[in-house]
């Protein structure tokens, strides 16, 4: 565990956490990952352009099950900042929803393709096992997730360290995110392709592919268990009495003004990209492969790996901006850098170049890995704003009610893809589609994320937590409750 020292002239030396037990933290982006992110990057290719269902039901199934999510949050936070134990109130969720998780994944998968044509109050079954599925993962993940965000919080109370240890964090969510590119790569495999036809049963690559998946999120949730631990825990929290209402959970969260300014942050960002974050997938392979879904899924594998390059070196380059300046000029920078991007896929999703559209994902991973990055860091910050201003530690409050309202931005964003391929003219029974139809698609994956990344250097541009004002709450509460 890291402790601090004084320099001889009595400054204050940074509080450093060993490399590790960041690198252990950041096993976690894994489960998180996969367990939340991999089933909508892969949801309209599995059950719309390989099963058929319609891709308006696909999109509000996944906005219902955000939706649905995004409520169990707040309680899942509420329940982990009053829960007590000799592990820590973070840890014993992270250990046993982790594993369970894990075991959970390949379920989301296993339906039927018979199912498609059986209806149930109308609508296809398959709609109706994503919901039920989703109705029970999804709270098994939350009792993972929120803790694991709250515990991000815990592990210094370091202004430049905290950037740092997210640093670690972004960079190795940007490699295991390769694991949602290489999904449908993965059902290209020999195993899956159809016999004298030019197709593949993705439903069963991806059945495989997340039961290997699975396996890896249980280990991963074991070694951040026994690995690392909560530093405020037994100096801080075990102290207070006190139990924290559901109310403060919520409403009294979002009654603080700078959480509420990263949120907009956040949330801008979100529905910005969430919204077109499918069609990026429909552009490669309608428009740059032409309705090969194989060579499609090939580059996106490939684009996937340029997006992880790009955030994996992304979060340290902004990390070390963020030092010379302020974390608030280094989200600017990251979301000039997203516009640039995103903006400029109209150009580099091109079927006369193929290997260019890695280029726009290599500056959308480099934005986004620096965005939540920095998000992160602000956001142990305002809870020492918090805990200032309230005398008690709400790491799990405000996790899941950021979470809740991410989330919430994610489903609209997603209802919003669906309803955008609808109002294309998408047929997914045809290879080729009509250029009205890509025109559509592709002019709306180059706008909507500009204008989110827009409203980011809005929000950020509002936000009074400098360095300084940090380490002078730093120093007002070690005066107050002793050191960590």
């Amino acid at each position: 565990m890291a402790k601090e020292v004084l320099a001889n002239n009595g400054s204050r030396v940074r509080d450093r956490i060993p490399v590790l037990t960041k690198m252990a933290y950041g096993l976690g982006t894994g489960i998180d990952m996969w367990g939340f992110w991999l089933y909508p990057s892969v949801a309209f290719a599995v059950f719309n352009i390989y099963l058929g269902v319609d891709p308006v039901l696909v999109g509000l199934a996944l906005t219902l099950i955000r939706i649905y999510d995004a409520i169990a949050d707040p309680i899942t936070g509420w329940i982990s900042d009053n829960f007590r134990s000799k592990h820590g109130r973070r840890r014993p969720f992270i250990l046993i929803a982790g594993i369970l998780a894990g075991l959970g994944l390949p379920g989301l998968f296993l339906v039927s393709p018979s199912w498609v044509d059986i209806n149930f109050l109308g609508l296809s079954l398959v709609f109706w096992y994503m919901l039920g599925s989703s109705l029970i993962y999804i709270p098994i993940m939350a009792f993972y997730t929120v803790p694991y965000n709250s515990l991000g919080a815990e592990l210094t109370p370091d202004y430049e360290e905290r950037t740092s240890i997210m640093t670690y964090r972004s960079s190795m969510q940007k490699v295991f995110e390769i694991g949602n590119f290489y999904a449908l790569r993965f059902t290209n495999l020999s195993w899956f392709l159809l016999p004298g036809a030019v197709g593949k049963n993705t439903l069963m690559g991806i059945q495989v592919y997340t039961s290997i998946l699975g396996l890896l999120m249980a280990i991963f949730a074991i070694i951040i268990f026994f690995r690392v631990k909560e530093r405020y825990y037994e100096k801080v929290v075990v102290k207070i009495k006190e139990r924290i209402s559901l109310k403060s959970s919520f409403y009294e969260t979002l009654k603080c003004k700078p959480f509420r300014t990263i949120m907009g942050f956040g949330g801008a960002f979100t529905l910005g990209t969430s919204m077109v974050g499918s069609l990026g997938y429909y552009t490669t392979v309608y428009y740059v492969c032409s309705g090969n879904t194989i060579n499609g899924d090939n580059w996106n594998f490939w684009m996937g790996l340029a997006f992880m390059i790009g955030g994996f070196i992304g979060a340290p380059i902004l990390n070390r901006i963020a030092k010379r300046t302020e974390k608030k000029a280094a989200v600017m920078i990251a979301a000039v850098i997203g516009i640039i991007g995103y903006g400029g896929s109209w150009f580099l999703y091109t079927p006369l170049i193929p290997w260019l559209q890695t280029v726009a994902s290599g500056l959308m991973g480099l934005s986004a890995s620096g965005l939540w990055m920095l998000h992160g860091s602000i956001g142990a910050d305002v809870i020492d704003y918090d805990e200032l201003n309230m005398g008690i530690r709400r790491e799990g409050s405000f996790t899941a009610c950021g979470s809740y309202i991410l989330k919430l931005g994610n489903s609209l964003g997603t209802l919003v893809a669906g309803y955008i391929l609808k109002m294309s003219g998408f047929n997914s029974s045809i290879q080729v589609q009509a250029p009205e139809t890509i025109t559509w698609i592709r002019s709306m994956l180059a706008s909507i994320p500009v204008l989110g990344l827009i409203a980011v250097i809005f929000f950020i541009s509002k936000l009074n937590l400098t360095k300084a004002r940090c380490e002078d709450i730093r120093t007002e509460l070690e005066v107050r409750r002793g050191k960590v």
